[in-house]
């Protein structure tokens, strides 16, 4: 019953739970579990004290969800849910990936001043996919965070797809918003830089890749740990697509590429000052 509306006749239960779920079927959404009612005991979101503030304020008691986010008792009062079937908002992402690391691969051969080895011309792919992640779909969150929830553009409603595994991106959860916009602001446009470097061969190419990598796996931790902190609430713990796939592999990435590329930095970071440091030493012995 809608607030306000005394004396309305409800329909019988089991009448609003098949329309429910016909509703959620001609959404092209499955909701493979009932919705936890606020308050019911062991119930992932049943209780207020484990959520943030910001998120009690959006909370109702709807017992018959109309969208695929969760806690399923969200209250979403712009949702206009998405006209692009999933399948195609993964395929048209990761066909855009395809393209950036052809391209940058290619690039790699002909606009390098020095020729580069596999790996090198690898690196330099990946920067060019953080440098369109970062700038373009996380800058596009950091612009538009307070309006994805109704929108049906398609990079809206790629977020829109991506919070089944989280719904902290369409809820404005301070953090997230914070960190999206210090990724999209920084690690953006110093991916660029750093694709240029080594293309160029510039000094600051290792301590640009040492400053990106370190940032993204520190913002790649508090993302993780966050959420750990909060009970997953914020999606379908053990999902195979919206939680192993979205929630965890999609960011997991993050800790490992950058994990590496820390590792690599440093080696040639202290590879580049023993030799300074044997020059050095070299020279004043000359002079004695």
């Amino acid at each position: 019953m809608a607030p306000g509306a005394v004396g309305t006749r409800r329909a019988p239960i089991g009448w609003r739970c098949i329309c429910a779920l016909a509703r959620s079927f001609k959404q092209g959404i499955f909701l493979p579990r009932a919705a936890h009612s606020v308050g019911a005991p062991g119930s992932r979101c049943g209780s207020s004290a484990a959520q943030s503030p910001d998120h009690r304020d959006m909370a109702s008691t709807n017992t018959g969800s109309s969208h695929p986010y969760w806690p399923q008792h969200l209250r979403l009062d712009h949702f206009v849910p998405n006209d692009l079937p999933s399948w195609y908002i993964v395929t048209a992402l990761f066909t855009v990936f395809g393209v950036i690391v052809v391209t940058a691969w290619l690039l790699s051969s002909f606009a390098s001043v020095v020729p580069l080895g596999i790996w090198r011309r690898l690196s330099v792919c990946w920067f060019a996919v953080c440098a369109f992640v970062h700038m373009v779909i996380e800058g596009w969150f950091i612009l538009y965070y307070d309006t994805i929830l109704g929108d049906k553009s398609f990079l809206s409603q790629l977020w829109k797809e991506y919070a089944k595994g989280d719904s902290r991106y369409i809820i404005e959860d301070n953090f997230t918003v914070c960190m999206e916009s210090i990724t999209a602001c920084l690690w953006g446009p110093l991916s660029v830089w750093a694709m240029i470097a080594f293309l160029r061969q510039q000094p600051s190419r290792y301590v640009l890749q040492l400053v990106i990598s370190l940032g993204q796996v520190y913002g790649d931790v508090l993302y993780f740990l966050t959420e750990y902190r909060d009970g997953f609430q914020h999606g379908e713990l053990g999902h195979p697509i919206h939680f192993w796939f979205y929630f965890f592999f999609m960011n997991a990435i993050w800790l490992v590429i950058p994990g590496v590329l820390m590792f690599d930095s440093m080696k040639q970071l202290c590879g580049a000052q023993s030799t300074h440091d044997t020059k050095v030493m070299k020279a004043k012995r000359k002079q004695n």
